[in-house]
């Protein structure tokens, strides 16, 4: 099994072969063998490489579950000698890919040098769906309204607030009704976007029509276009935090209505949670949390400064 899913994900015998330390003609011949014991085919063979047939995808979601069992278990016995070891395949949304991810990956390399962590970033609902079909150990989404099948844990609640360029002439002394959205030169995430939801359902319950002229899905680019141009988006404090650091970008936080995107990390509720999972959920959890209590003293610390400024020239 664990040959076949090797296989299966690099779609390629000798990369496949050369990440299982093993020889070629040996992955082959194991390959042929479980192709013959379960009567089926399992690869198409090309010139590129190997595909998975349509009962090879079957086999691949039906068996990853299994080894992940199978590694939980190993690495649970490892614990009980003090090592924490294993793999870990984690996945995220984008706006925790692109704020602590790498600062994360870092530090979990250091600390557990016998874990290998694979992760990817997605939509929620994506990342959901790989949870269930035991591609993914965990996942760390944004929580909608919907009712999941998976186990679900708070991780942080995260305000949302308004981000414009630094020298934006914006009427910064004041936090913004959220009603007023509506007249800003407004640059969103795209309806597929779990942020997005968060901002249409608040603004159904405030009774205005979202009709943002840019729609761009990566963070990243929705902070770049903010700071350099006249846009303005509403983002999570942690998607800013290092553009609010850095001085590009400034916020604004909505006066009586404030807008939070719940975080939460996902498993498969018929799963044990593996201590290197764990471990790797640990340092995550704690750096978002960080990110967010910094980006927040950021707009606190430049809101009192404005105060400070504003009664100075009265």
């Amino acid at each position: 099994m664990r040959y076949f899913l090797c296989l299966a994900e690099q779609g390629n015998v000798t990369r496949a072969a050369r990440q299982l330390n093993i020889v070629q003609p040996a992955l082959s011949m194991q390959i042929a063998r479980l192709e013959a014991k379960l009567g089926q085919k399992l690869f198409d063979r090309g010139a590129q490489g190997v595909t998975l047939t349509a009962a090879g995808a079957k086999l691949a979601q039906l068996v990853s579950p299994i080894l992940r069992d199978a590694e939980s278990a190993k690495q649970e016995m490892g614990r009980l000698k003090g090592r924490i070891h294993g793999r870990v395949s984690v996945g995220v949304v984008t706006s925790v890919a692109q704020s602590t991810l790498a600062s994360s990956a870092a530090k979990i390399a250091a600390a557990y040098p016998d874990v290998f962590m694979s992760a990817c970033e997605g939509y929620t609902e994506t990342l959901a769906d790989w949870v269930t079909a035991g591609q993914l150990d965990i996942a760390i989404i944004n929580v909608s309204g919907k009712r999941s099948p998976l186990a679900v844990h708070h991780l942080l609640d995260e305000e949302m607030v308004v981000a414009y360029r630094a020298d934006a002439a914006h009427d910064q002394n004041k936090a913004l009704p959220f009603e007023h959205l509506g007249r800003l030169n407004l640059a969103l995430p795209s309806k597929r976007h779990g942020l997005r939801a968060i901002l249409d359902t608040h603004a159904a319950n405030a009774g205005i029509n979202l009709t943002p002229k840019l729609e761009l899905d990566n963070l990243s680019a929705l902070c770049d276009l903010a700071a350099a141009t006249d846009f303005v988006t509403v983002l999570p404090v942690i998607a800013l935090s290092q553009y609010l650091t850095a001085g590009t970008l400034r916020a604004r936080r909505f006066v009586r209505r404030h807008i939070v995107r719940p975080i939460a990390w996902v498993h498969h509720s018929r799963r044990t949670v593996p201590p290197a999972v764990k471990a790797v959920l640990d340092v995550i959890s704690r750096d978002l949390a960080d990110a967010a209590a910094t980006a927040k003293s950021h707009i606190q610390a430049a809101s009192a400064a404005r105060d400070d400024s504003s009664r100075s020239t009265r």
